[in-house]
C-alpha cells in the first residue's frame, strides 16, 4: 500500500478530502455499503479473497485495499503453503514407509515360494521340528502362507497407490496456492504503482 510519510499537513488535508469524495462517489446514492459475508479469519484462500475485495474500496478503476488487511490475507496465504507443504512431507514419509513394508513382503512372498519349490522337490513325507509331515499337508499350509502374503502384499499396493493420489492432489493444490498468490501480489502492486502515480500526477496538476 502507498505511504504517506512524505506528504505535509496541507496535502494530507487534501487526500482526506478527496478520500472523502471517492468514497462517496463510488456508492449509489441512498445505498448502504452491504458488509460483504465472511472473514479473513476463517474460510478458504479464495473465499477470503473474495471477501477482501468485498471490503475494499472503489477507487476509479482500482480497489484500495488496506494493509492490515492484505498483511493478514498474505499471512494467510502463506499459512495455507505451509500446512500444504507439510502435508506432501507427511505423504512422502507414508510413502517411504509403505514402500519399505511392500519390499519386505515381496522378499518374504519369494522366500516362502523358494521354500516350496524346495519341499516339492523332496521326499513325500519328511520331518519337521521332529514331526512327520505329508507332503501335500507341508504344500496346504505353505499356500496358504503365500496367499496371505498376497492378500498383504495387494493391500499395501493399493494403499501405497491411494497415498500416491493423496501426494499428487497436494502437490496441485499447492501449486494452485502459490499460482494464486502470486497473480494476486502481481495485481496488487500494478494496482498500487497506478494509484501512486494518478496520485502524483494529481498533486503536480494542484501545484501547477
Amino acid at each position: 500500500m502507498m505511504r504517506f510519510d512524505w506528504i505535509n499537513k496541507k496535502w494530507m488535508v487534501f487526500f482526506s478530502i478527496m478520500l472523502c469524495f471517492f468514497t462517496g462517489s463510488a456508492q449509489k446514492p441512498g445505498a448502504e455499503k452491504v458488509q460483504p459475508a465472511g472473514s479473513l479469519s476463517e474460510g478458504t484462500i479464495e473465499s477470503q479473497f473474495n471477501y477482501l475485495l468485498g471490503v475494499s474500496n472503489n477507487f476509479q478503476d482500482f480497489k484500495v485495499i488496506k494493509k492490515t488487511s492484505l498483511d493478514k490475507f498474505k499471512s494467510n496465504v502463506f499459512d495455507s503453503l505451509n500446512v500444504s507443504k507439510k502435508q506432501l512431507i507427511a505423504a512422502n514419509s507414508q510413502l517411504s514407509a509403505q514402500k519399505v513394508q511392500i519390499d519386505s513382503l515381496k522378499s518374504g512372498r519369494q522366500h516362502v515360494e523358494d521354500e516350496l519349490k524346495a519341499a516339492k522337490d523332496s521326499k513325500e513325507s519328511f520331518s519337521v521340528l521332529g514331526l512327520s509331515v505329508n507332503k501335500g499337508v507341508y504344500s496346504g499350509i505353505m499356500w496358504g502362507i503365500v496367499l496371505v502374503l498376497a492378500a498383504f502384499l495387494l493391500f499395501f499396493i493399493y494403499r501405497y497407490r491411494q497415498s500416491h493420489i493423496v501426494t499428487i492432489d497436494t502437490r496441485k493444490a499447492l501449486d494452485e496456492v502459490q499460482r494464486d498468490f502470486d497473480v494476486h501480489r502481481k495485481k496488487a502492486m500494478e494496482r498500487e504503482q497506478k494509484l501512486n502515480r494518478q496520485l502524483v500526477d494529481e498533486m503536480n496538476k494542484r501545484q501547477g
